[in-house]
């Protein structure tokens, strides 16, 4: 699994070129845009605890500096700009059951072997009443770590080399995640999207009340670059 390596600039240690820096801003705005509902859909306070899962350099706190929020990463991170804990989610992580209101998990799940993520995600659920895991989907044409159209619908013997055409640089098997599995591993996810097109996967739950966030339906990002959600039924089937 790989971590984040910085919120201000996702495609920082990128190959750097005209791809690099229009993804950047693109991938920057988008996410503003999706933590500006991140608490109305989750209905956590500045007063619960959060857990940011993967939070790189400073993740969540980026967009909530006053919450109460514990960064944890495989590796360390000396400048993160509140608690953290170095620690790997497959090999536990070492909080009590429930202790945070809620686990968010952002573009990292696709980095976990797919062998791994059930048990990646049973261990989110264990130590948070309630998730925010966000994914980019499989249905998307542009591979977005590569910036590569349709690397990841390629067999690996095709994808290895074709990676090497992308700002990625250093090759990593990521598998992106279809509707499907986000709905096995954290429950039916939000679909949000560019246009008609499906972008990524958000799956906002709570152990508390499993059956509340399922009828969420879909998030449609508009032109002006608000996000609206429609019925379930009008939102499309891509995975």
């Amino acid at each position: 699994m790989r971590s984040r390596s910085s919120s201000e600039n996702v495609y920082a240690t990128a190959k750097q070129g005209w791809r690099a820096r229009a993804a950047s801003a693109v991938s920057g705005r988008a996410r503003a845009r999706r933590h500006a509902r991140l608490f109305a859909l989750t209905g956590v306070t500045p007063d619960s605890r959060i857990l940011d899962v993967g939070c790189g350099r400073l993740g969540l706190r980026r967009h909530a500096p006053g919450h109460d929020v514990t960064g944890v990463d495989r590796v360390p991170r000396p400048d993160y700009p509140g608690p953290f804990v170095q620690a790997d989610v497959l090999q536990g992580l070492p909080f009590a059951d429930g202790e945070f209101e809620l686990a968010y998990c952002s573009s990292v799940i696709e980095h976990v072997a797919i062998d791994d993520r059930a048990a990646f995600a049973a261990e989110l659920r264990r130590v948070a009443h309630g998730w925010y895991v966000q994914t980019p989907a499989f249905s998307f044409p542009l591979e977005p770590h590569a910036l590569l159209p349709f690397a990841h619908w390629l067999p690996l013997a095709l994808r290895r080399p074709y990676w090497r055409l992308g700002v990625a640089g250093e090759w990593e098997q990521i598998d992106l995640l279809r509707r499907a599995e986000m709905a096995r591993l954290f429950g039916e996810p939000v679909a949000e999207r560019a246009g008609p097109l499906v972008k990524s996967w958000i799956s906002v739950g709570s152990a508390r009340d499993p059956q509340t966030r399922p009828a969420l339906g879909a998030a449609t990002l508009s032109r002006d670059g608000t996000a609206a959600l429609v019925p379930a039924s009008r939102g499309g089937r891509a995975a």
